[in-house]
């Protein structure tokens, strides 16, 4: 019963964080432009040198948020292989921290996910 709930709240958890974001519109200031390209990020009109800044925070974000979701993935399986080896009726303490971590993971994807540049 511990093994099911603790496998659906890790798959629900990195479910939460893969939930798409594209549908929700945030409102801008004037000087800022949206596209509705997933591809584009709202930029700063007039000043090149803050253009290029918003670009180098977004590639350094999508960045961090791979490397999160890879680890989060990572740490999915192996926490998915120690559920499905073991017959006991309690977790050990390293998948709980393992449990943990992916919610802080989680947590940090999905705030990275909501900023804009």
């Amino acid at each position: 019963m511990l093994r099911t709930s603790l496998v659906l709240f890790v798959f629900g958890a990195v479910a939460g964080v893969a939930t798409p974001l594209s549908a929700q519109q945030f409102q801008l200031p004037a000087s800022i432009s949206q596209s509705q390209s997933t591809s584009a990020i709202p930029i700063t009109i007039g000043d090149p040198v803050l253009r290029q800044q918003a670009v180098a925070a977004n590639q350094q974000r999508q960045v961090e948020i791979k490397r999160d979701t890879q680890r989060m993935f990572q740490l999915t399986q192996e926490l998915n292989e120690y559920l499905r080896n073991t017959s006991q009726g309690m977790m050990s303490l390293d998948a709980i921290k393992k449990a943990e971590q992916i919610e802080k993971l989680a947590k940090s994807v999905r705030a990275k996910m909501k900023q804009l540049y």
